[in-house]
This record gives structure tokens, sequence and C-alpha cells, in this order.
């Protein structure tokens, strides 16, 4: 669910899962996300390649689901023999994305209360991207196969560097493995929370009051910098709702118990958002609908 308000009734359900998330970004003002294109499936490199130019949309790129979840089928497209290799795997409506190369990527989750004026940021999850570092002796795949984290994801891995996986890194070169920031792909979750403060959440508040009716999720986002952060300098690559974990519990080594004490906080907090959009008129989602919007977010979403 996303808690928007009744003003928005047609997304009320789509941050659990089965949201497009090219019906949220609509939402989002121009100037904190990146261009975002629509491509309806089936399509063809004609048609691709059709949008690319009247978009002014150039490699490298994003391409994603409409929906899906955990960095399912989220790949960098570095040229047209990608796109092709695309459309042969993907069975769904997707995104054509400019790619947004700023160093900082961050999940900034955002509460507030429909019966409250202002909100705050509760989480701050900061991304740390799967590399390795040449040595001058080692192959790419030597590195990926001796670093723990990078050798669970190696079969991935030596598909997408396979033109130098054979290759003697120079030493001090940093290679970054995976080109997406998800956790499942070997992305390291890191508690950013020391950098909540009353500018951020001020920060998000004005950002989050004109996305008209929204109350509760993360904004996966990257900038140039944390100035940039807490300035509003930033672009949104996604907004999830009540599906998105506060993802800084994922730091290694967090604390189990205080994992869990922040995930029943959240969870209470989406309890109280409902209840209090319901007394205003949003419907809960009925049991059918339910099914239905999960049987589809399953049908998109199949390998």
């Amino acid at each position: 669910m996303f808690f928007f308000s009744a003003s928005n009734p047609g997304i009320t359900m789509g941050g659990m899962f089965g949201e497009s998330k090219y019906d949220v970004l609509k939402l989002i003002p121009d100037q904190y996300k990146p261009k975002t294109v629509l491509v309806k499936h089936p399509s063809t490199k004609e048609k691709i390649r059709e949008l690319l130019q009247s978009h002014q949309l150039n490699f490298p790129l994003v391409f994603k689901p409409d929906l899906g979840e955990r960095g399912y089928m989220v790949n960098r497209i570095f040229s047209e023999q990608d796109i092709d290799e695309y459309l042969k795997r993907i069975q769904a409506d997707f995104l054509i994305q400019e790619l947004v190369d700023l160093p900082v990527e961050c999940g900034i989750f955002y509460t507030r209360f429909p019966d409250e004026e202002n909100g705050s940021v509760t989480s701050v999850v900061l991304k740390e991207m799967l590399t390795v570092t040449g040595n001058g002796k080692c192959t790419l795949l030597e590195l990926i196969t001796d670093k723990p984290r990078a050798k669970l994801q190696k079969e991935r891995l030596c598909e997408i560097h396979a033109g130098r996986i054979d290759v003697v890194i120079p030493e001090g070169e940093v290679v970054e493995l995976n080109l997406i920031g998800n956790h499942c792909l070997g992305t390291k979750f890191l508690n950013g929370n020391h950098l909540i403060n009353e500018k951020l959440s001020q920060t998000f508040d004005h950002l989050s009051k004109q996305i008209d009716g929204f109350y509760f999720g993360r904004f996966d986002l990257r900038c140039a910098t944390n100035t940039d952060l807490y300035a509003g300098r930033i672009k949104i690559l996604e907004l999830n709702g009540c599906g998105a974990e506060p993802a800084h519990i994922y730091q290694p080594g967090f604390s189990l118990w205080k994992a869990w004490h922040t995930l029943f906080t959240h969870w209470k907090n989406i309890f109280i958002i409902s209840l209090q959009n319901h007394k205003r008129g949003v419907p809960f989602v009925s049991f059918r609908e339910g099914s239905m919007i999960y049987r589809k977010f399953k049908k998109a979403i199949q390998y």
C-alpha cells in the first residue's frame, strides 16, 4: 500500500507489490527524477530505437520491469545488442530510464501521519557497490573467486564481464562488478542513520508534499554529495511504498534485536497511517482485488 489520499484512489496498494513504477514516478516532480519511458510488452528493437530517438535518450541506459522487485531484470544497456538480449528475456512492460551515474546512492525512508502536518526521515541506507581491486597478478575471475560476497554471484558476474574475465587487473584498479545497487545482487547496505537531522526531514517533507497524498515510502536515489542530499539536489530512481524495508538494518553486524524493534515500529506506522487514511475515505483493498494484483505481479516476475 502506498498510502495515498482519496485524491489519488488509483494507487492504494502499489507499494506492497504489483505497482506500476512508471505510474508512481509520474507523480514526482520532473526536477527530481531521470527521464523515463514506458515500453509496452511485446516490443521490438525498431520500436525501442524510435522511442530513444523521440525522447533523446542515449546509451548507456537502464532497463527495468514496470512491475518487479529485488533488482529482478534491472540491467544497464550499453548497445543495441544488449537491447536484443533484453527483449528475448522480458515478459512484461518495462521502463527505459536515463542512467544516473552520480556517486552517492542511498535509500531515504519518509513517514508522515495523515493527521499531522509534518513528517520525518526514519531511515537512511547507504549503498556500497560490489567491487574488487586489482593487484597486478590475479585475473578478474580470480579476484571474484577470492572475495566471498562476489563468489556468491560468480556465474552471473562471469556473464556480465565475459570480455575481460581472464584479464589480469592492474594493481590498484577498482572494478565495479555489479552496476545495480541491490542487496541480493551483492551491494552492501550500510546504516546511514547518522545523516538524519531536522534539515534532512525538512527537505523530504517539502518533496513529499509535492506528491499528492503521499505519506510513507522509501526514495531510492542518487546524488553527487551529502550536501546535495540535504539540499534536495537528487535524482529519484524509484519510490517504494510499504513493501520497502528501512534497509539500514542490513548493515553487517547490525543487532537482530534492534532490527526487530525497527521493523515492529515500521509496521505499526503502516497500521496507523492505514487507519487514518481509511477514516478519510480511502477504502481498504478487498481480498479479491489483492489476489488479482498478486497474480499479476507473480506473472510479471516469472524467471
